[in-house]
């Protein structure tokens, strides 16, 4: 069931971001083909998703933030062309393919990750059919956790190595580099859906379980997983000599850690009164993925 529930958004996401990033034969066509070429590389649009459905729990119509929903895809996506590059990850494949700048270059690739982020903000604020104070406020919620306190933020600390690796600074980092993302697209979609801040508190904690119990996950796969359903090797995190949660607490550790935060974000959603059955669904695949 959520298999062609997610199919069936994916296939309307990559409709409006086709229209939103479409193919030019100007000037500078490399950057923009190189911008498509890892937006349509075959990601899952959970973040977008999840924002679709909390704008629907809080009322409202899904089509209205389609535009919304899709400038968090083009963050997500710029963030993964930056994290493969050589100075951050170094990964030659993601989804199957190889990396952006394997295929364009370190040049192209850094810019093609600017030209999304960028262009994000431009189609966040083509939102129709919203309150301008929801657009205005869903939009600084987004800059701030993809920005410095987000996702940014757990990238330095993840990337410069100044500190102790402990449990406590990889949870740090899981909530800023992994759940910012998934908080905003969660709270973004209550805001614009005329959530009341007690209810966007109550999204907002659902999301951080939920962002690091997927990081956690992640972690699994990069030790456990097949590099067939991952679409790049596995190990890249002992290759790159990086110490994750598994390192420190196991793989059963990890997977009773993943499942008691995804319990309790169950828990949070069965405080809301309407029904959040498809968050729910995802919730749970999230969970038992293995890809």
């Amino acid at each position: 069931m959520i298999d062609m529930t997610l199919k069936n958004y994916k296939d309307k996401i990559d409709m409006r971001l086709d229209i939103l990033l479409g193919e030019t034969e100007s000037n500078y066509k490399t950057v923009v083909e190189s911008a498509r070429y890892s937006l349509f590389a075959g990601g899952k649009r959970i973040r977008p998703v999840l924002l679709l459905e909390f704008y629907k729990l809080f009322g409202g119509e899904d089509d209205c933030a389609y535009n919304f929903a899709c400038a968090v895809e083009m963050i997500h996506t710029y963030s993964l062309i930056h994290d493969d590059l050589p100075c951050m990850d170094n990964d030659d494949m993601r989804r199957g393919k190889p990396s952006n700048h394997k295929k364009y270059g370190e040049t192209t690739a850094l810019l093609a990750g600017d030209a999304l982020l960028t262009e994000s903000f431009g189609v966040a604020a083509r939102t129709i059919g919203i309150k301008s104070d929801y657009l205005v406020k869903a939009m600084a919620y987004l800059s701030a956790n993809a920005g410095i306190s987000g996702m940014i933020g757990g990238q330095v600390i993840d990337t410069l190595g100044e500190y102790e690796t402990t449990e406590e600074l990889l949870y740090e980092i899981y909530n800023l580099k992994t759940a910012a993302l998934i908080k905003t697209a969660c709270v973004c979609g209550a805001i614009l859906g005329g959530a009341s801040e007690e209810e966007q508190k109550k999204v907002a904690l659902f999301a951080q379980k939920l962002g690091i119990a997927f990081q956690i996950i992640d972690d699994i796969l990069d030790r456990e997983g097949t590099e067939e359903k991952l679409g790049k090797p596995i190990g890249s995190d002992l290759k790159n000599q990086k110490i994750t949660i598994v390192d420190i607490l196991g793989i059963e550790e990890c997977r009773k850690r993943a499942k008691d935060l995804t319990d309790e974000a169950m828990l949070i959603l069965d405080s809301f009164e309407k029904d959040s059955t498809v968050i729910k669904e995802i919730t749970e695949y999230l969970l038992v993925r293995d890809y």
